[in-house]
């Protein structure tokens, strides 16, 4: 029988993993690691030696651009190569994200980005969550923000040409983007997490940012 959530039993730590191998598979944009190990079981003992592939893509920040006088979020479209078989076609409308480079923290890295890919000024930060993107595969981490913005205006065609960007800005009610959430238009992680997690807020950050001026 399952045990109920209040007891839990913590899991081994990292004195339950030994690495055996660990080599580079792969090294490009991103890396390719392939790990031989073995790991602690919960009902004791040892697990045979596994061999796992580890994709190491960093660490990442996005942010769900915001309004709150408007009522509009500001959201980016783009070709992604992981929705290359999606029968829509591998364009998807996402928060702006980008990867934090060393010495940079995740609050620099989407006010930077917001600049780039949607032409917005980010007044304030409300940090949403931080989470492990796909973590039987890859390393990769994001660290979620709502954004405070100025949404009149927002559109055009934006992004770093030499870096193979062609973003196009979506600035639409908040409803409606929760409307395309629930049609399934938009059905990436971060998207759906930051839009949710809006929904759940708004009254609380709308009093925030109308009792605060912005920083």
């Amino acid at each position: 029988m399952n045990k109920a959530p209040e007891e839990r039993q913590p899991p081994p730590g990292p004195e339950g993993l030994e690495v055996v191998r660990r080599e580079v598979v792969y090294r490009g944009f991103f890396r390719m690691e392939r790990y031989r190990l073995r790991h602690a079981l919960f009902r004791g003992g040892w697990s045979p030696l596994l061999t796992r592939e580890l994709f190491e893509r960093g660490t990442a920040a996005a942010v769900l651009l915001f309004d709150p006088a408007l009522d509009r979020v500001v959201l980016v479209e783009q070709f992604r190569i992981g929705a290359i078989h999606d029968r829509r076609g591998p364009w998807l409308l996402e928060v702006v994200a980008g990867i934090v480079e060393p010495g940079e923290t995740p609050e620099e890295v989407v006010r930077r980005e917001a600049r780039e890919e949607a032409d917005c000024v980010v007044t304030d930060l409300v940090p949403i969550c931080n989470y492990l993107v796909s973590p039987g595969g890859t390393s990769e981490r994001i660290t979620l923000f709502c954004g405070r913005v100025e949404a009149a205006g927002a559109g055009g065609i934006h992004g770093l040409p030499h870096e193979g960007e062609d973003i196009r800005v979506v600035a639409v009610p908040r409803t409606r983007a929760l409307g395309w959430m629930a049609e399934g238009l938009i059905d990436n992680a971060s998207t759906l997490i930051a839009l949710q997690w809006l929904e759940l807020h708004r009254e609380e950050l709308l009093r925030r940012w109308s009792g605060s001026d912005p920083v």
